[in-house]
């Protein structure tokens, strides 16, 4: 598409127009429909050095300063979404999130033309704003989850805004966006062997690298009890408990399988309790760890049980 067909717009002088089917914004004639913030209602359990780290990416207090596009990288479901969530709110800022899969297409990534049949011969076209191009024109905070599961053709449309430029091209609808100033972004990264490398262009922008490890006995608690306020104290003790000794032993299992664990073992508590049986709490965790991780996985948690029966 020609420079002269191509239509340049800065986020700031965009006017969102908002109706009861949702926020649209016009440009060019073009209706374009904007992607709506989402909500975890959780918040962050763990240390802060992550948090300032992002803190310090983000902040921009100067007309000539750029926030900076970091990627958080730990193993799965080490909660490193929810802390980049977490750092967005405490901004104030609107969050989007964008998933991205080997399939993603620059367009997925930017902006969609959809056909839509308005009558039984007619159709028109409608224009759907990515949630990161929705971030960028709101002056919202885009969280791209499992960035590294995204491939090179997707990538190249996003580099110009990871860098000092902070725009994108839209070029099959002929659009050129200027990122807001308070738009954010963060990418999050799994470190395991099923994603792809990401290219040296792209590497060299998602910058600096903040590692998220896996909390401590006392802040998997507590995130525990954040996922699972009504969750029996007990059951939330034991699992905390499991997941401290089994990493003792080497074994590499993340929060998100212990609020699995937890939330499974309630889960029996309770119904044992409807259908007037009591179920104790142990045992319901030894049925939840064999029937998530494994007959064998569960030797951590008998050994916990053991050592507390033999004291």
């Amino acid at each position: 598409m020609s420079e002269e067909r191509t239509t340049r717009v800065k986020a700031e002088d965009v006017v969102i127009h908002e109706t009861e089917k949702g926020r649209h914004v016009v440009i060019n004639g073009m209706h374009i429909r904007l992607s709506q913030p989402f909500d975890l209602g959780i918040d962050w359990v763990g240390e802060g050095k992550s948090m300032n780290q992002m803190f310090a990416c983000w902040y921009a207090p100067n007309e000539g300063d750029h926030p900076m596009s970091p990627r958080l990288v730990g193993k799965p479901g080490v909660g490193k979404t929810v802390m980049a969530y977490a750092v967005g709110k405490k901004l104030g800022r609107p969050i989007y999130f964008f998933q991205a899969t080997s399939d993603t297409t620059p367009n997925d990534v930017l902006v969609s033309p959809i056909v839509v049949e308005t009558g039984k011969d007619t159709s028109t076209v409608q224009y759907v704003a990515s949630a990161l191009v929705t971030a960028m024109i709101v002056g919202g905070v885009c969280v791209f989850d499992e960035g590294n599961r995204m491939q090179e053709k997707a990538w190249a449309a996003l580099a110009p805004l990871l860098d000092s430029r902070r725009y994108v091209d839209c070029t099959n609808i002929g659009l050129f966006i200027q990122a807001h100033r308070e738009f954010r972004y963060v990418a999050t990264m799994n470190d395991d062997a099923s994603c792809f490398e990401l290219p040296e262009y792209i590497k060299s922008r998602l910058q600096p690298t903040i590692l998220i490890e896996n909390p401590t006995r006392a802040e998997e608690r507590g995130i525990l009890e954040v996922n699972l306020p009504t969750g029996d104290p007990v059951v939330l003790d034991y699992v905390a408990d499991f997941l401290d000794l089994a990493r003792q032993g080497d074994e590499d299992y993340s929060i998100r399988d212990g609020i699995h664990i937890a939330n499974y073992a309630c889960k029996l508590i309770n119904y044992e309790d409807y259908c007037g049986r009591d179920m104790d709490p142990g045992e319901a965790v030894i049925n939840a760890v064999e029937q998530i991780l494994g007959v064998r996985q569960a030797r951590y948690i008998k050994q916990i049980i053991w050592q507390e029966r033999a004291a």
